[in-house]
């Protein structure tokens, strides 16, 4: 089994300029999802690991660079994810190779990173110019202006509360949200989405929590199924979405959702990406 701590990450690795696919280091999802009591055969979610590529380049056959950035969507329910060191290794073996045309690169990594994860990976190129990467907003109401008192660091479900039993629609974001990198413990800052219908979680309780990551050592999509997975617990709503896009790192942003009512969310890139 390919665990974390046997991926190259926090190891001294040089960049390899010819394509190697065998560079992607895919680890299983289902080890974090045991520990939250998501079972393999029903997840309680569907949604995407969105990433977008902002160093992607290759060779044309008379050796002129073409550069492009790619997003590529993650399929919530493959086998595994794609370790992101692996991932832009990978993605700069292709920096000193010759190829025939955009399409035959898309076609490539469509198949390596299929394999890799275990389902298929939509893949979108984008050109430098001509085309308009938008920032946007995130949906919702920010509730980072509430006068808290913080005195926990590390994950814990039971902050959260519900202020009543009345039932209501909301959205609320926060831009407090930071982790750690499961193996190197290097910073990793967020923004999230609470999209949910439900008891009304009290949004002090809310940001406390969010805030409670800070010390946490996961990757992304770990923390976002962890968010998840606990106001599911503690809260209990009809519906529920929760959606984060992570700052960059390596010339990579990780954005992933997990939603149990909508297929299809606001992907627009905050200021910080």
């Amino acid at each position: 089994m390919s665990t974390a701590d046997k991926s190259l990450l926090g190891k001294d690795t040089p960049y390899c300029a010819q394509y190697d696919a065998s560079l992607l280091f895919p680890i299983p999802r289902q080890e974090k999802r045991n520990e939250l009591g998501i079972e393999e055969s029903s997840l309680p979610f569907s949604g995407l690991d969105i990433w977008t590529a902002y160093e992607v380049s290759w060779l044309n056959m008379k050796g002129k660079p073409e550069v492009r950035i790619a997003e590529f969507g993650f399929q919530v329910d493959s086998p595994n994810l794609i370790e992101s060191k692996s991932f832009k290794l990978y993605l700069n073996s292709f920096n000193g190779t010759r190829f025939n045309s955009e399409q035959e690169v898309i076609e490539l990594m469509t198949k390596d990173l299929s394999d890799a994860s275990g389902e298929i990976v939509g893949i979108e190129f984008k050109p430098l110019t001509g085309h308009e990467l938008l920032f946007g907003d995130m949906p919702g109401e920010n509730i980072d202006h509430l006068d808290i008192e913080v005195d926990n660091y590390q994950v814990d479900a039971a902050l959260l509360k519900c202020t009543s039993e009345d039932v209501v629609e909301e959205t609320v974001n926060s831009h407090l949200l930071k982790s750690n990198c499961l193996v190197t413990a290097q910073p990793d800052w967020g923004s999230v989405v609470i999209k949910y219908t439900g008891k009304q979680i009290d949004e002090e309780s809310l940001l406390r929590y969010i805030i409670s990551f800070r010390e946490h050592n996961e990757f992304h999509e770990q923390c976002v199924e962890r968010i998840y997975t606990d106001i599911m617990k503690q809260c209990a709503p009809s519906q529920l979405t929760v959606y984060a896009r992570y700052v960059r790192r390596g010339g990579l942003d990780i954005n992933p959702y997990r939603s149990n009512f909508e297929d299809e969310f606001d992907i627009s890139r905050t200021q910080r990406q």
